[in-house]
């Protein structure tokens, strides 16, 4: 995610770190290459004219750009609902943690336990989504032992829940706690596991391939014609109109790339490293224990 300040309108004009415009300079400079040869051959492919005129360019770029919105809609539609999906496993998470430290009140080694493993929960979730090797991150929360036995899980975030639940249904068994505080517990891991199946979903679901070759194609046909229909009534002006048209639909397009894959590390995907990091610091101070350092943008202004 790119976290920068707000800048004036003058100097929003020259922002680079933090668009796409650095990832796409090939393909416009192959555009502005195919826009200077359609101002030397005057619009012609060997000797011959290509009949075009800014008419018909006129009505396919109003096409164009509804595609390109519904496709924007739809991959900013993931990009929130994973969003929101997070922001409920904080929620869940502080709710479920006070509970237990004002609930369970014999062993303070339980609590402890308990939020550990509802921080590892979180980062075990992170892994999983961005498929990285959580083994550093469980050592650290629920020790060597415990973070060896999760290693062949396929869904560590599932296993982890499930011990909170089992040593929540010992301490009711010991009658340490008692069954509506235990409704209250599951209630709270009911939501979790929710959270992970809503993320799972976005994960495993992605924008159907054929739009995204669809919408590829299109733009690409489109901007390499433009030229040829622009020649002969902007002349020398062809390459710099065509590449900004360029621009606008290219970068369009890779922003709504991104953006369909929150969970991933591009520049505009979620930052999950800074989530997670807020959600651990958030849990550590309700049980009054040392908190890490919060996450800040890099020097490129990504938040990861």
């Amino acid at each position: 995610m790119i976290v920068r300040p707000k800048k004036n309108w003058f100097s929003m004009l020259f922002v680079w770190n933090g668009s796409v415009l650095l990832s796409i300079i090939p393909q416009l400079l192959f555009l502005a290459v195919v826009s200077g040869f359609a101002v030397l051959t005057q619009g012609r492919i060997l000797g011959e004219k290509i009949p075009l005129n800014t008419a018909p360019f006129t009505l396919f770029g109003v096409a164009l750009t509804i595609f390109l919105a519904f496709r924007n809609n739809a991959s900013y539609e993931r990009y929130k609902e994973a969003r929101h999906l997070w922001g409920s496993v904080l929620i869940a998470s502080r709710s479920l943690t006070s509970q237990v430290l004002c609930y369970i009140h014999d062993d303070r080694a339980d609590r402890v336990q308990l939020v550990n493993g509802l921080i590892a929960f979180v980062y075990a979730l992170k892994h999983q989504l961005r498929k990285t090797d959580p083994m550093q991150d469980l050592n650290r929360l629920l020790g060597r032992e415990a973070a060896e036995r999760l290693r062949s899980k396929h869904y560590q975030p599932i296993a982890i829940l499930n011990d909170i639940r089992c040593k929540l249904g010992r301490l009711q068994l010991s009658e340490r706690t008692f069954d509506t505080k235990l409704w209250m517990f599951d209630a709270r891991i009911n939501d979790l596991e929710k959270t992970v199946g809503g993320c799972e979903r976005i994960a495993s679901t992605p924008i159907p391939f054929s739009y995204g070759v669809l919408l590829h194609r299109t733009v690409y046909a489109y901007c390499i014609m433009l030229p040829f229909g622009l020649v002969d009534s902007t002349e020398l002006f062809t390459p710099i109109i065509s590449v900004f048209v360029a621009y606008t639909l290219i970068a369009l397009e890779a922003i709504a790339e991104e953006v369909s894959e929150p969970f991933s590390m591009a520049p505009n995907a979620l930052a999950l490293d800074a989530i997670t990091r807020n959600i651990e610091r958030s849990l550590l101070e309700l049980c009054n224990r040392e908190i890490p350092e919060e996450k800040v943008p890099d020097s490129l202004y990504q938040l990861t």
